[in-house]
């Protein structure tokens, strides 16, 4: 797939639809798999975080159907028809910030669905990593807004006081990462 100047994400691009044990049942278009109530499909979330312990993270761009200019994660995104969740959170730290991770490590794996006003849903079976990196990031801006390092205590506080502004699954994943994966943080 031909990447049209920055822009890396394409509606027609094909996703992978799963069954709720994560077997795979078919392929449809991303534009397909997001409209109504969402078909589900495999997503991942990865957490980034830098020497001192920060998260990274981003403001969704504006051009962005789904939740676009609210915080979230580091990186999400979706593994593309043929290609594993590994294959795909390595390529789109590529895309997204210009990142290689080192100690990318898988956390946990659940489901969701969040519908975002009439535009469509979200309807995923997400695979949440952890990471760290030593690099500068360079954001694309066709997928990233904003984004920023922040102090792990801090961002809990803000999720608590301005909820909204974040995205449904990064909250839910924030939530469990800090209740069972603190360990792993510490790792780093």
């Amino acid at each position: 797939m031909e990447v049209d100047g920055n822009k890396v994400s394409f509606l027609d691009e094909k996703l992978i639809l799963v069954d709720d044990k994560d077997n795979i049942i078919g392929y449809e278009t991303k534009e397909k798999s997001h409209k109504g109530n969402g078909i589900l499909h495999r997503a991942f979330s990865i957490f980034i975080f830098d020497e001192k312990k920060q998260l990274l993270l981003q403001k969704r761009s504006a051009e962005k159907l789904l939740w676009p200019l609210f915080w979230s994660n580091s990186v999400c995104s979706h593994p593309r028809e043929g290609e594993s969740c590994e294959e795909a959170v390595q390529r789109r730290l590529q895309e997204e910030l210009g990142l290689k991770a080192t100690l990318l490590k898988f956390l946990f794996k659940f489901k969701y669905q969040a519908q975002f006003k009439d535009m469509g849903s979200e309807n995923e079976l997400c695979s949440v990593y952890l990471g760290k990196t030593e690099q500068s990031v360079k954001a694309n801006p066709s997928e990233i807004a904003e984004w920023k390092y922040v102090n792990i205590e801090k961002l809990s506080r803000d999720v608590r006081e301005n909820s909204s502004t974040y995205t449904p699954w990064f909250k839910i994943e924030l939530k469990q990462i800090l209740r069972e994966h603190q360990a792993d943080i510490n790792g780093l």
